[in-house]
């Protein structure tokens, strides 16, 4: 019997219950984890409200990132043993493998044995972000020192990671957010610029800051009437990718600005790298590297109790958070 969160019903934070259930043994390939840390996930609020990109059978438990320790090993599983400190690369379906509860089961190629020097609340809080970020930034817009990189939401864990990642390259990070109220923090957390968005003139700013040679990548999850001004201050076959959808306002397509820049604007999904094997491992491995040379760390806004799942997601939904929403066991 373990404890388990999950939701009958879809809605706000308050639907979410602990229950007490049996678990199954971990299957063939799966590696069952005693969780210590969950790193939350607004993926998890649109599920639990029932407008996430899965359609859960209810009741349905959630959750995409844990820590923990090896409490059982399935089947054909090699290379970790019972006792082992581990943390988990976001799986396909947080339906099918909800992290949500005091033991958890994953596919084995999850299972990821983190750096010692993480804690259990840094390491539940590593792999969406980093991998979210890196995805966009260096598999997908091959980001490299010198180029300047616009970074919206960047308060948030994602948006953090990005500023990270882009510096680890020698990237010129923009952090993009609403007021001015987080701007010494951006900067006290490596942004080499910040322009508060419904504060100042973001077209004219970008361009102030990049000068002729324009933005080539713009990192965005927020989409809607932004996308004027974020593609009118890029550079000539620059890149813009979106991983969301926060605005609730329609999104403008620049047309002309597009044909007259040669602009990429694509969507994307950190599943494009979770579930290709090379590109994961090459993702893992530059994460891993980082977090060893002190480079990449994840920023903790305010960690919860278990019991405290309820108001762990009011906080998440909130938007007042400055880095990762952590729950801990």
């Amino acid at each position: 019997m373990a404890r388990i969160v999950r939701f009958h019903s879809h809605g706000g934070p308050e639907v979410l219950r602990i229950e007490e259930i049996a678990l199954p043994a971990p299957g063939r390939g799966e590696i069952r984890i005693q969780v210590k840390a969950l790193g939350l996930n607004r993926a998890e609020a649109l599920l639990r409200r029932g407008s996430y990109i899965e359609t859960p059978v209810l009741p349905s438990g959630l959750g995409l990132e844990a820590a923990g320790v090896v409490e059982g090993i399935g089947a054909g599983v090699d290379g970790f043993s019972l006792g082992d400190a581990v943390s988990i690369v976001p799986p396909q379906s947080m339906v099918r493998w909800p992290a949500y509860g005091e033991l958890a089961s994953f596919p084995a190629e999850l299972v990821v044995k983190h750096p010692p020097s993480l804690g259990w609340a840094d390491a539940a809080a590593l792999w969406m972000p980093y991998l979210t970020a890196y995805g966009a930034l260096v598999d997908i817009a091959g980001i490299r020192a010198g180029d300047f990189v616009a970074i919206t939401a960047a308060s948030s864990s994602v948006g953090l990671a990005a500023i990270q990642i882009a510096n680890r390259v020698g990237a010129k990070p923009v952090a993009i957010t609403r007021t001015s109220a987080k701007r010494q923090a951006l900067l006290n957390h490596g942004a080499g610029d910040v322009i508060a968005a419904e504060e100042e003139d973001l077209e004219a700013r970008l361009g102030a800051i990049a000068g002729p040679q324009g933005v080539r990548v713009v990192f965005d999850p927020i989409g809607g009437p932004l996308f004027l001004p974020l593609t009118a201050a890029m550079a000539r076959g620059g890149i813009l990718t979106e991983y969301g959808g926060l605005s609730s306002a329609p999104t403008p397509f620049p047309l002309f600005t597009v044909l007259s820049k040669s602009l990429t604007l694509r969507g994307y999904l950190v599943h494009e790298i979770t579930g290709d094997p090379a590109r994961l491992e090459a993702a893992k491995a530059f994460i891993l590297a980082g977090v060893r040379e002190g480079g990449l760390r994840p920023v903790i806004a305010r960690t919860f109790a278990f019991d405290e799942i309820v108001e762990a997601h009011r906080f998440l939904e909130s938007n007042q958070q400055f880095g990762k929403v952590v729950v801990t066991l």
